[in-house]
């Protein structure tokens, strides 16, 4: 006699992660990991995110400044040039990407 298996659970799917950033489902393909605390002042803990999302924030933002002033996701989406990428890249597909330029207020601290 064969062995009978168990009949399948329907499992809800999990939910679609998120960008912390821009809020956009994250997709498979172009993410990185950011770090809120820089892993250059010993932060441990890491965050999927889409890859322009993070290159925007680090273009935009020293080490320290990230630090000291911009360590929450609340105060990265609070900053007027993030505030702006993000109403500007939340009409964009999870897997765009184009390059990032750093900001001319980054350039010349």
């Amino acid at each position: 006699m064969p062995k009978r298996r168990p009949a399948p659970i329907d499992e809800p799917s999990p939910p679609e992660a998120h960008c912390p950033l821009c809020g956009r489902v994250l997709g498979t393909a172009n993410i990185d990991r950011h770090h809120l605390i820089p892993k250059t002042f010993k932060g441990k803990e890491q965050f999927p995110i889409h890859k322009i999302c993070h290159r925007k924030i680090h273009s935009a933002f020293t080490e320290r400044e990230l630090l000291q002033t911009y360590h929450t996701w609340e105060s990265l989406r609070g900053h007027e040039d993030i505030r702006s990428f993000i109403d500007w890249v939340a009409k964009k597909p999870p897997d765009f990407y184009t390059r990032t330029y750093t900001s001319n207020k980054k350039r010349y601290r």
